[in-house]
């Protein structure tokens, strides 16, 4: 069996061929820019928005990588209150979730604070509120104490992909780590977030989490790399997108004698599409801002108010009165009386279908 790569003296003195990834590594820098400099020429409110949609979005996909399905609207909730974000319909959101939101918020918000084993073990405490994963009982946090491995397969036939840092080593290599993060400068954040995730992710050291914790590590330093706690992408949703590529290359480099190349590319392409699938994104979000900029004195109430915008927000399935009552918590014939009144308006019209099928949508805008 090949060599793991922590078994190699001076395992972490990584190294890669700064020719291979030059060109993705000068893109992703360039596209960084021109987001922040198209997000800052949209307004405090629209920024807002594009924080707590992409906050959001890291949240429940890197949940969602783990094979776990948050509930979207708690988390954004969750999200918006903390930043007092004043958003129409806030739901009340699980302890879980919270705890979930608040290791997020502390990694991107508090980016410039150092990355301490006491600020690990909160957030690691925080992800598993009851100390238990699942049915599981787990260490909560502290470090693991147990060896880990990565396993798939039927019982008695596990493969076994990776095995992890011995657990009576876990403490020095963390203490390197932390070491590393908190006092070499010498790197460009965004080269740093990419060493920092995979170098975390090779220690491996707690009972679980560490994937969610890595993730939350990476974003903190993207946070750093553009010097704000605003964020406008979302890395974990592209993972999980790209989810299969991520655990291949992390199986190829883990066995490298230090050579992490293919992880670096890997990673700058991967935080380039997640860059780019933000464009549409925002293209709604500037859609959205400039719909409220033009009915600012138009009167709304707040039950259209949160059908408006959840339609912005990429609506699930076709409007109907029905519908509109279920969501607004309101009669039929209020939401009739709603829906006629923004007709009325010019802001909703019917679609084609007619009869017990009738639609309404936004007018002059097309949704994705």
């Amino acid at each position: 069996m090949a060599k793991y790569i922590y078994e190699h003296k001076n395992w972490t003195d990584f190294t890669w061929q700064d020719k291979a990834i030059n060109a993705v590594f000068g893109e992703v820098r360039l596209m960084q820019g021109k987001i922040i400099g198209q997000m800052n020429a949209l307004g405090f409110s629209a920024k807002e928005e594009a924080t707590l949609t992409a906050l959001t979005l890291d949240v429940v996909k890197s949940s969602e990588i783990e094979g776990e399905l948050l509930n979207y609207d708690q988390v954004r909730s969750s999200i918006a209150r903390r930043l007092g974000i004043n958003t129409a319909g806030l739901v009340p959101s699980s302890r879980h979730i919270e705890g979930i939101v608040e290791m997020m918020l502390d990694a991107t918000q508090r980016f410039n604070l150092p990355l301490t084993e006491k600020r690990l073990f909160g957030w690691h405490a925080a992800l598993f509120p009851t100390g238990h994963s699942g049915p599981y009982e787990i260490e909560t946090g502290k470090y693991r104490t147990g060896k880990m491995q990565v396993v798939s397969g039927a019982m008695g036939k596990e493969k076994v992909h990776y095995e992890a840092v011995k657990p009576k080593l876990v403490k020095t290599e963390m203490d390197k780590f932390l070491d590393w993060f908190n006092n070499d400068n010498t790197l460009d954040p965004v080269l740093k977030a990419a060493i920092a995730h995979f170098w975390f992710i090779i220690i491996h050291p707690f009972d679980d989490g560490n994937g969610r914790i890595g993730r939350a590590i990476t974003d903190m330093l993207l946070a750093r790399a553009e010097n704000s706690g605003e964020r406008f992408y979302s890395m974990s949703s592209q993972i999980l997108t790209e989810r299969k590529q991520y655990y291949e290359v992390l199986q190829k480099v883990q066995h490298s004698s230090g050579d992490i190349t293919a992880w670096l590319d890997w990673f700058l392409h991967c935080l380039k599409n997640a860059m780019l699938s933000t464009e549409s994104t925002m293209q709604k979000i500037l859609q959205k801002a400039e719909f409220w900029k033009l009915h600012e004195d138009t009167p709304i109430n707040e039950r259209q108010r949160l059908i408006i915008n959840k339609l912005f927000d990429g609506f699930e399935g076709k409007l109907q009165t029905s519908k509109w009552a279920k969501i607004a918590k309101t009669s039929t014939d209020t939401a009739l009386r709603d829906i006629k009144d923004l007709i009325k308006k010019g802001i909703l019209q019917q679609t084609s279908e007619s009869g017990r099928n009738v639609n309404y949508e936004l007018t002059n805008f097309k949704r994705e």
